[in-house]
């Protein structure tokens, strides 16, 4: 019961917000906090279950519910978690404390109240959780689908000024994706006669025809592909990401894109795994496509949430070769990098929108040097966002990518070998690329000196101790900056030095996902 409670309280939350606003909750900073509140509570449950959790066999689907939900058409009320799922819940109910943690203080500007956006949270919260909880396929679908309205209206109510065509792309690209993955999936479950996901990963393609499986794949990976995503059914990415609001960023990039390639570990590959073979090289070229393209891509920006936003493009090729290469080793490295790019990117987006919000201006040559001269606070957690994203050993960006090669340089015995080594150069370039923009942008953001259009200004700050007036313009990092940039800090770092963290969870169900124990 575990999970039902997981996903009845965010969902209470948001619900419990349509009572009257002069009687509930009157005032935006009591709604604020009370989403804190809310999703507080949810990240405490998640934490439970994380305390509950097996780890001895981390293969197991524990803390399960299922119960008949339409019994005439075999629809079940199925949930739990395995080693694969529990490291994604547990991020998803971070992300979404910080998130509103960070817009106590912080809250978009937009056309709307704050208790709608803290609604729309709480809804898209419930989405996520239960995307990772689920294991019925039409209740995966479910889930799936409930997270797009809340984000495009996040998009529309509280962007840039390009809002409204980013949300419009946003919301038909999903959409699409999403009739592909439904086609596919019910492809294997009609052919199967089951909806029940641990069932059929059990069976493991076995009583489906070859044929079947390799169409199956191919729709579900256009789908998933759309949300990972997946080059070139990526172009909405950018878009929505230079108009949402910072915390919109966050949810998007930390956790939205993960429901892709966690669908295809989830479902695709074991659903229909003769499929994954015919079409494994294929996705291993879009990977690798993506990686070098995301790259020079971020080279070629002048805009720095643009630049994070392409950023993801590169990184998740990184997720979608592991998975292509078909091996325990491949599949760690994609759903480790899930979890590092969720931390690492979502605090690059928090890191963005508190240079936007400083220096009024996201554009590289506007921003010019001297942040470190200026802010040297908030420069150096950039920085360390910079150099854990580009992945430096030590942190949790590194491994991932690492894996990510390995996996392709030792492919699935079925597979072409040359052709994966083939990727690995080439994806081993795009790392060299990634090092290559994100070094670009310190050198001309942080490092150097102030500009003089700045350093002329006028200095508004307090008298300094010696009488004299300070230079200090940028305003200092508030405690809800603190609050939310520190966990994510934190983890980065405990996760890049001690990999085993996540890996130890995660091996032993990516193995039974290919038949092993």
């Amino acid at each position: 019961m575990i999970f039902v409670l997981l996903l009845a309280i965010p969902l209470a939350g948001a619900l419990a917000l349509l009572l009257p606003a002069g009687r509930f909750l009157p005032g935006d900073g009591a709604v604020r906090r009370y989403g804190v509140g809310v999703s507080g509570a949810a990240l405490l449950v998640a934490l439970s279950a994380a305390a509950a959790f097996d780890y001895g066999d981390p293969s197991r689907v524990q803390l399960e519910i299922d119960r008949d939900w339409a019994p005439a058409i075999g629809l079940r009320f199925h949930l739990g978690v395995d080693g694969i799922s529990l490291p994604l819940v547990l991020l998803t109910a971070l992300l979404s404390l910080l998130c509103f943690v960070h817009a106590l203080r912080h809250p978009p500007h937009g056309a709307a109240s704050d208790r709608l956006l803290v609604g729309l949270l709480l809804v898209l919260e419930v989405g996520l959780l239960g995307t990772f909880t689920a294991l019925d396929l039409v209740l995966f679908f479910v889930f799936f689908e409930v997270v797009l309205i809340p984000m495009y209206a996040v998009i529309v109510l509280w962007g840039g000024p390009g809002r409204r065509a980013a949300a419009y792309k946003f919301i038909l690209y999903t959409l699409l994706g999403s009739g592909l993955l439904l086609a596919g999936m019910l492809l294997v479950a009609v052919n199967a006669g089951t909806l029940d996901a641990t069932e059929l990963a059990r069976r493991h393609g076995a009583g489906i025809a070859h044929g079947v499986q390799v169409n199956a794949f191919l729709l579900m990976v256009l789908g998933f592909g759309v949300k990972a995503p997946m080059w070139p059914l990526h172009t909405w990415l950018p878009d929505a990401h230079t108009e949402a609001p910072t915390i919109g960023s966050v949810l998007l990039a930390g956790v939205l894109l993960k429901m892709g390639t966690y669908g295809l570990v989830r479902v695709a590959l074991p659903l229909a795994p003769d499929g994954a073979a015919y079409w494994a090289p294929w996705l291993g070229l879009l990977a690798v496509v993506g990686i070098v393209y995301g790259a020079l891509a971020c080279l070629a920006q002048r805009e720095l949430k643009r630049m994070i936003a392409f950023s993801s493009v590169g990184h998740m090729g990184f997720v979608l070769l592991g998975i292509a290469t078909l091996t325990p080793v491949g599949v760690n490295a994609a759903l480790f990098g899930n979890i590092a790019h969720g931390l690492i990117t979502g605090l690059l987006f928090f890191l963005v929108g508190a240079v936007k919000v400083r220096y009024g201006t996201g554009e590289l040559d506007r921003l010019g040097g001297g942040m470190l001269t200026e802010a040297p606070r908030l420069a150096s957690v950039l920085t360390f966002a910079s150099v854990a994203s580009l992945g430096l050993p030590g942190l949790a960006g590194f491994w991932g990518e690492m894996l990510a090669l390995l996996g392709a340089y030792r492919p699935h015995a079925d597979l072409p070998r040359e052709t994966f080594v083939t990727f690995m150069v080439v994806g081993g370039l795009g790392a060299v690329l990634t090092a290559a923009y994100f070094l670009r942008m310190l050198t001309k953001i942080t490092h150097g000196a102030v500009p003089a259009d700045r350093a002329a200004a006028p200095a508004p700050g307090p008298d300094g101790p010696d009488g004299t007036a300070t230079r200090t313009r940028i305003a200092p990092i508030s405690r809800c900056e603190y609050a939310a940039w520190t966990p994510l800090i934190v983890l980065t770092l405990l996760v890049g030095l001690w990999p085993k963290t996540l890996l130890a969870v995660t091996t032993a169900p990516v193995r039974a996902l290919f038949g092993g124990g």
